[in-house]
């Protein structure tokens, strides 16, 4: 099937919008050295995702908007970590004071900002992501972070169920190969988010400046 056709198959079922709310926060996924030091298992290559999510987050905090950040961080031997943590031996790279979980270069969490730190895919998972952003007032979610085939996105499938809209930014998202990237996106955006470009997100996120 052709990249049209294929298109047009899911554009009948899937074709549909859900469009900005009026009240965001953006969340970064796991933006952590494991996925940028060439040593690591899980070494990605992912630094223009890391410089697209952190031009989002400089419009977000001009607008007002709250930023969530998450690692991943287990104890010892990952005796918290589950069967994921048996099926991923690379999980082990997030064992705690390793160095592999610390913030890459570039990227430093603000005395203002939330970091949350989970144990599984999803950002919502074990967490009180979705009571926090619901005690908020939080109608929008804004995903950027790694990995896409992943963590970005359980975490969208999970935003969605919660009843946030969901918008997931292409650049701001990494993974270690374009073809997962890609398909993870094409996917997310035909059922679960409004798969979103920088520029489209940051315009949103002006418009808020501009209105407050």
């Amino acid at each position: 099937m052709s990249d049209d056709a294929l298109k047009e198959n899911y554009a009948v079922a899937f074709g549909g919008k859900a469009g900005f709310g009026r009240s965001p926060a953006l969340i970064l996924i796991d933006f952590v050295e494991a996925y940028f030091a060439p040593e690591s298992p899980l070494y990605a290559g992912v630094e223009e995702a890391l410089a697209s999510a952190l031009r989002v987050r400089e419009a977000a905090r001009a607008a007002g908007v709250p930023v969530i950040l998450t690692n991943v961080v287990y104890h010892s031997g990952g005796v918290d970590g589950g069967r994921f943590f048996e099926k991923v031996p690379a999980l082990r790279a997030f064992e705690a004071g390793s160095p592999m979980g610390a913030w890459p270069q570039g990227l430093v969490p603000h005395a203002d900002e939330i970091v949350l730190s989970k144990q599984y895919p999803s950002a919502f998972f074990g967490t009180s992501l979705a009571s926090t952003l619901t005690a908020r007032g939080i109608d929008q979610v804004i995903l950027t972070g790694l990995s896409t085939s992943g963590c970005v996105r359980a975490s969208c499938i999970d935003s969605v169920s919660h009843g946030f809209r969901t918008a997931v930014v292409a650049e701001g998202c990494g993974d270690r190969h374009p073809g997962p990237h890609e398909a993870n996106l094409f996917d997310m955006n035909a059922k679960y988010a409004d798969v979103v470009s920088e520029d489209a997100i940051i315009a949103y996120l002006g418009s808020l400046e501009q209105g407050r």
